[in-house]
């Protein structure tokens, strides 16, 4: 068969929203070639294999919204573009990343396809498309491949990069909040969510409200004991040891069995438990020394150990570890049965994603086998029960079954130690019951807990543990933003943003700027020359003393790299100028049909992202610009020079929202109410050319002015001290 070949052109990341879609996309050049005359359904067997190398591919619904959708398209013919894109996306979803998006469509030149799909991390992305390249092409050409084997990398690459399942299950309640979040690190767990001064800080199950104290102090094992102690919360006898003699000492005069353990050890390394002879209390001593700084001996605490997780005060879930156990069949050996009967289990594995860990046996379960005469290579009778581990995974959720007495108990317990977020270990023979009546104690306070046990549980119901930390760190009117204007169009957008910051710093708000002419804190120039970057514009919203702000876009940033921000309260276009700019590079074209890009795709973009209680500020004298009305989440205001123009005056009939001039006076309309702001002979800006540009640029802030909410005194004191004391405009402003 002849040789065909996919050739990526050209990856552009685009970090966020974008003519394609709102999250984070990662956009192919493709050029397919020859394949342009062989659609799917003209390659014998090309169906077959990857329907059978891939076969969750049937998930898929494509344009017929159906499940086999996509299979339909493939018997029907499709093109390699578009059947690439499928494959990178079930790619990426076998390898541990969440359902994606996918979009594939042709450019001006034949063969050459635009294609682009989700990119939760970059690098994975990649990764899957050139795995995808290659699963495609060996379908195409009859060729052998391993699936199972291709996907090993894009695993292990998404196990080190992506979010860790606790910091995805907050990220996901934040989404579905519509709180914006922005990733800290490339490939780890500080999230920040929200932006500016309405921000926070999520790191796994820390917070910014988490106590760098209250963390030290619940790795002190004893200090914790004492402090909860204090305030009645039931703990076990015991005390700090400094040798094994002194261990052994203390397990005499607490009595058998004993607890010994790490005083500072985390992840229950090192931690032996229901010890009943000198001997197991010596070799747990040689271990436990090895894990902390020192060494407890506590009272064993007769039952089952329970993890509480206690979020802003409250319990929020609750799990029960259980005994792990073998059946003998006189056949195999321990680690025979081990591996048949505990680690085939599915939902048991080295990674995060695994409710259940990999048993083995190590010191702690060797004791166990010791005392019931075994070891791991002895071969136990049929039907025997031989126990591997006391307390092992925390598998069964029990949140409903909590006595609230041992629910405020670990509340009060986290609250002393000063936790926003706690994970409660203690050891009852009834969760139901409170722990005083049965003995029961609680013998850890950890911060940071993991999730996934709430999340995943091996057995019971899954636990909105994200949410409620959501709910804990944002009052359920409050959503993360902060007052953002965004501000594109082909000409004029400069003016219009450093207007508009010049307005909010006349409000009192400490307003952030991004544009042509440079990066503004206040009055502040941070940066010189062109901020109308992703970089820079993100660098506002990083800011937590930026309460609100400004950033201009041009068709550029939005076509290589995507808006800085999710959404807008406040998004303008000045003008969509088809001829005024050359992005034939970007392969945009000034007319096409709607497999093209054209420059109102682009400016769109803009507009698509306002938010539902926000605001598009559109020129009604730019056709394509005001043409964008109907895709606004928001409500729109419109901007022109002449009150008569068709498109406002219908729009004010509506009772909607207009700025125009009349009489030579700047006019805000909005329903039965009219007022006269100010004469253009006062706005300095306008002066005495008053060039169209310039009073476009002022209505257009005027206009977001108002969107935003500022008084009328603001917004007139604004255009009319605006300019007075400008820098020279930069060489890239436009």
């Amino acid at each position: 068969m002849k040789k065909y070949d996919v050739v990526f052109r050209n990856t552009i990341s685009l970090r966020g929203p974008s003519i394609w879609t709102y999250p984070p996309s990662i956009e192919a050049w493709i050029d397919i070639g020859e394949l342009e005359d062989l659609p799917s359904n003209r390659i014998p067997g090309f169906y077959e294999r990857l329907a059978t190398w891939i076969p969750s591919l049937v998930e898929h619904r494509c344009n017929y919204d159906e499940r086999g959708g996509f299979l339909r398209r493939l018997r029907e013919g499709t093109w390699a573009g578009h059947v690439l894109e499928h494959i990178v996306i079930e790619l990426m979803a076998l390898a541990g990343l969440p359902d994606g998006f996918g979009r594939t469509r042709e450019t001006s030149e034949r063969g050459v396809y635009k294609m682009a799909i989700s990119n939760f991390h970059d690098e994975c992305s990649r990764l899957a498309l050139a795995i995808g390249r290659d699963v495609l092409l060996a379908a195409i050409h009859d060729e052998p491949f391993d699936l199972a084997e291709a996907l090993k990398p894009l695993r292990r690459l998404v196990d080190r990069k992506y979010l860790g399942p606790s910091t995805a299950a907050i990220v996901a309640a934040a989404e579905e909040r519509k709180i914006p979040h922005v990733r800290l690190l490339d490939d780890g767990n500080l999230v920040q969510l929200g932006y500016g001064a309405a921000m926070r800080r999520i790191w796994t199950a820390e917070t910014d409200r988490t106590s760098a104290i209250a963390e030290a102090i619940s790795r002190d094992k004893n200090l914790t004991k004492e402090l909860i102690a204090a305030v009645g919360v039931p703990v076990p006898a015991g005390r700090e040891v400094d040798s094994a003699e002194d261990a052994l000492d203390a397990a005499a005069d607490i009595g058998f069995p004993v607890v010994v353990k790490p005083i500072d050890g985390n992840h229950g390394r090192g931690v032996f438990i229901d010890l009943k002879s000198p001997e197991e209390v010596a070799r747990a001593y040689a271990i436990a020394v090895e894990e902390g700084s020192g060494v407890l001996v506590e009272r064993s605490i007769p039952g089952t150990e329970h993890r509480l997780l206690i979020v802003g005060g409250r319990l929020v879930a609750a799990n029960r570890s259980d005994l792990i156990t073998v059946m003998g069949d006189g056949r195999q050996t321990v680690q025979a049965l081990i591996d048949s009967q505990i680690n085939s289990d599915p939902r048991r594995g080295p990674t995060e994603l695994h409710p259940l860990s990999v048993v083995r046996i190590d010191t702690a379960a060797g004791i166990e086998l010791e005392r019931q005469g075994l070891s791991a290579d002895a071969v136990p009778a049929r039907d025997r029960v031989v126990l591997i581990q006391r307390n092992a995974n925390h598998a069964f959720d029990c949140t409903d079954e909590v006595h609230p007495d041992t629910a405020e108990a670990a509340a009060l317990a986290a609250r002393v130690v000063g936790l926003d977020i706690a994970g409660i270990d203690l050891v009852c023979e009834d969760i139901g019951k409170p722990l005083a009546g049965q003995a029961g104690a609680i013998v850890e306070v950890n911060a940071g807990p993991g999730l996934l046990m709430h999340i995943k549980p091996g057995e019971g119901k899954t636990r909105p543990v994200g949410q409620a930390i959501v709910a804990n760190l944002f009052a359920q009117h409050e959503s993360g933003r902060i007052p953002l204007v965004g501000i594109s169009g082909t000409r004029g957008r400069t003016p219009v943003a450093r207007m508009v910051a010049h307005m909010l710093y006349l409000a009192g708000r400490h307003a952030g700027l991004a544009c042509a002419d440079g990066l503004f804190l206040g009055r502040r120039q941070v940066q010189a020359g062109n901020a109308v970057n992703w970089a820079d514009g993100r660098r506002l919203l990083l800011n937590s003393a930026v309460e609100a702000a400004v950033i201009e876009n041009g068709a550029e940033l939005i076509l290589g790299e995507g808006l800085a921000y999710d959404r807008c309260s406040v998004g303008v276009v000045t003008n969509i100028l088809p001829q005024a700019e050359d992005l034939t590079h970007w392969d945009v074209q000034p007319t096409g049909g709607e497999y093209y890009t054209t420059p109102r795709a682009i400016y769109r973009t803009q507009v698509d992202v306002v938010l539902p209680s926000g605001y598009a500020v559109l020129n009604a004298e730019d056709e394509q610009a005001a043409d964008l009305a109907g895709l606004c989440d928001g409500k729109v205001i419109y901007f022109a020079l002449d009150r008569r123009n068709a498109v406002l005056d219908a729009h004010l009939g509506h009772g909607e929202r207009g700025v125009f001039v009349a009489d030579g006076r700047i006019v805000l309309s909005g329903g039965a109410e009219q007022t006269v702001l100010c004469r253009l002979d006062d706005v300095p800006l306008v002066g005495r050319d008053e060039r169209s540009e310039d009073v476009a640029a002022v209505l257009a802030a005027v206009a977001a002015g108002w969107a935003l909410g500022l008084t009328e005194e603001v917004i007139s004191t604004g255009v009319e001290t605006y300019g007075l004391e400008l820098p020279e405009p930069s060489a890239a402003r436009v």
